[in-house]
């Protein structure tokens, strides 16, 4: 081979390996998701990044913590990046859609999950779980087990939540139809676990005669059952709400009662789905708000369950 043909060679593999750099990052996807420490959230982010990978895109996961600065940062590495596609669990309904909007100014379409946004036209998706249905389904469980009658307690989320309002909406246009349950308090816990746990045991010494408790997310249940277990009063029936391995376990032992399955593993591998088909064909084929029905889990099904995600029989 001559030293011309060498520097062909030399050439061409050059180039070859330029233009194999540049479809790589042509075939990214950012996911950008809250605290991975949240296991809902972990969920979210493996189930996006293992479908993603099985379409053949490279994945790039990003956590914002809730906080908008930071998602704004992330979304600037991610244009930076040029990523083909961003998956979003956003970090607030307003303060996400400058960076929804900045992406879609740069060419990169983002699909959203869990969390919707204030304004339509600027992401491609948003797919969220229907939490006024799940909520129905979690208060008819928790009238049945109450027989229909009885004092209950209601936890509910962070006030300023939307999902919080929602799903103690859910609860009230149900149980509000029997007259045989009796709120005798309702109070929020902000989604917490420890303020769960310190709330139940004030309703409690204050309502010693409560038969059910009703949560608004998992981690409050827990908080609920947690501090029932101490005071010795495991009698008291306990719902929640999102479909956690912790609730899921607590059912399988006899604790908790039921909880509310929301499918975040099957709604994340639903953007990337979709986030595949619009890239080859320009369009999702479906409308941009998706809902999608949470399922109730009990004993009877809660082996199944498995990081947000039921298995099939």
């Amino acid at each position: 081979m001559t030293s011309k043909q060498k520097l062909k060679t030399l050439a061409v593999a050059l180039f070859a390996g330029l233009a194999t750099q540049m479809a790589a990052a042509k075939d990214l996807i950012a996911i950008i998701v809250p605290s991975p420490d949240n296991p809902f959230f972990k969920a979210e982010a493996v189930a996006a990044q293992a479908r993603a990978k099985a379409l053949g895109y490279d994945t790039l996961v990003l956590v914002h913590n809730d906080d908008a600065n930071k998602q704004n940062e992330l979304f600037d590495a991610a244009i930076a990046r040029k990523a083909r596609a961003i998956i979003l669990d956003n970090a607030g309904s307003e303060a996400s859609v400058a960076a929804v909007a900045k992406a879609k100014k740069a060419g990169i379409p983002s699909f959203l999950i869990d969390r919707e946004i204030n304004t339509t036209g600027v992401a491609v998706t948003q797919i969220v779980s229907n939490n006024y249905q799940g909520a129905q389904l979690g208060a008819e469980e928790f009238v049945r087990l109450m027989g229909e009658k009885g004092n209950y307690v209601e936890l509910l989320g962070r006030e300023a939540d939307i999902n919080a309002g929602v799903r103690s909406k859910g609860y009230q246009d149900v149980i509000g139809k029997y007259p045989g349950m009796k709120l005798v308090a309702r109070q929020s816990a902000n989604w917490s676990q420890p303020e769960a746990f310190k709330k139940m045991e004030t309703i409690l010494q204050a309502n010693p005669d409560i038969k059910g408790v009703i949560a608004g997310n998992d981690t409050m249940a827990m908080g609920a059952w947690a501090a029932l277990q101490a005071a010795k009063r495991t009698d008291v029936i306990v719902v929640g709400f999102d479909g956690s391995n912790d609730v899921r376990d607590s059912i399988l032992k006899g604790g908790i009662k039921a909880t509310v399955l929301q499918p975040a593993y099957r709604q994340a591998e639903l953007a990337v789905e979709q986030a595949d088909k619009y890239l080859k064909t320009g369009s999702t084929g479906l409308p941009e708000k998706q809902l999608m029905d949470c399922v109730l889990i009990t004993a009877r099904n809660a082996a199944r369950l498995d990081g947000f995600n039921l298995k099939k029989k």
